[in-house]
């Protein structure tokens, strides 16, 4: 097999189109539609469905891609490494994060990466749906929660967790009322949250439990993200589920109040990257910056983060 040839056929299936792959490679569309028909003779097999506008993977040119498109990578990697005299990370990293985290530490996190590592040429896009990182062409994604995937290896970054919180002139209802306090909910309201919300009270003295209760909420505003939530609870409009990472400051300075804690299980953000791929430099260090930026993992770590 040709693998100059192997290596443009990746880099067509990676950028979707002999267009693209030849504007981001420099490389003339004609010279990369040659050589993928050459591989495909060569295999005898069909790897791109051609079509007037894009190009589509047939089931084989998928398998092709997936089984060898890392390997070419790490390939040139460990010659540019070697070149170098070492193994200093260079070369593209695409990170896909959720959209919390980027707007509130991101851009912070990759400008310290990028003038850390300035032979990493490091690409962030922010989306909250589950990606296919081979597919798509990520070396690493962060993700909240995320299902079991045998296909991945990850590690915790952070923990998390919700609680209630309330503008400093809003009353408390006493405990077991039906009065409903007005709300500020992210997304759909009521379909989404509901009108009762559970909390627990922080406990009265060390080593007592904490004390369950129910909330009564009205939600009169839906918002599409948890920092339009927080600045309309900072306003007075109404209590508000937030992560304690987002309105830690807040909780110290007074300007919110805490009245609860949502009971459920622990919010995790992961970081996660193929099992099958060896561990790119630039990845290590991604990595190792996230490690040092939170070094406990605590929801402490990232509302400093955050307010510094």
């Amino acid at each position: 097999m040709d693998l100059h040839a192997l290596a443009d056929f990746n880099l067509v299936a990676r950028h979707g189109g002999f267009g693209r792959a030849a504007r981001e490679s420099g490389r003339p569309k004609a010279t990369l539609s040659r050589r993928v028909a050459e591989l495909e003779a060569a295999l005898s097999l069909r790897l791109l469905e051609r079509g007037a506008r894009a190009v589509k993977l047939t089931e084989e040119g998928r398998a092709l891609h997936e089984r060898t498109g890392t390997l070419l990578t790490e390939i040139d990697e460990a010659a540019a490494a070697i070149a170098s005299g070492g193994g200093q990370p260079r070369g593209r990293l695409r990170i896909s994060a959720p959209l919390l985290f980027s707007q509130t530490a991101m851009g912070r996190l990759a400008a310290d990466f990028a003038l850390r590592h300035p032979a990493v040429r490091l690409t962030v896009t922010t989306e909250d749906r589950s990606v296919d990182m081979v597919e798509e062409g990520y070396d690493l994604v962060i993700r909240v929660n995320p299902p079991p995937d045998a296909s991945l290896i990850g590690r915790v970054l952070l923990r998390d967790r919700l609680v209630v919180v309330a503008p400093p002139g809003l009353a408390r209802p006493r405990k077991g009322s039906t009065t409903a306090v007005p709300a500020v909910v992210r997304g759909a309201g009521t379909a989404q949250q509901g009108n009762a919300w559970e909390m627990t009270a922080p406990a009265k003295a060390k080593g007592k439990p904490a004390a369950p209760q129910t909330l009564a909420t009205d939600p009169v505003l839906s918002l599409a993200s948890l920092i339009m939530v927080r600045d309309a609870v900072r306003r007075g409009v109404g209590v508000a589920r937030l992560p304690i990472s987002l309105v830690g400051h807040d909780i110290a300075a007074g300007t919110l109040v805490h009245w609860g804690d949502v009971p459920g299980p622990a919010i995790e953000l992961w970081a996660l990257y193929p099992s099958r791929r060896l561990l790119s430099a630039r990845v290590s260090a991604f990595l190792e910056h996230l490690k040092q930026a939170f070094p406990k993992g605590a929801p402490e770590e990232l509302a400093a983060y955050v307010g510094g």
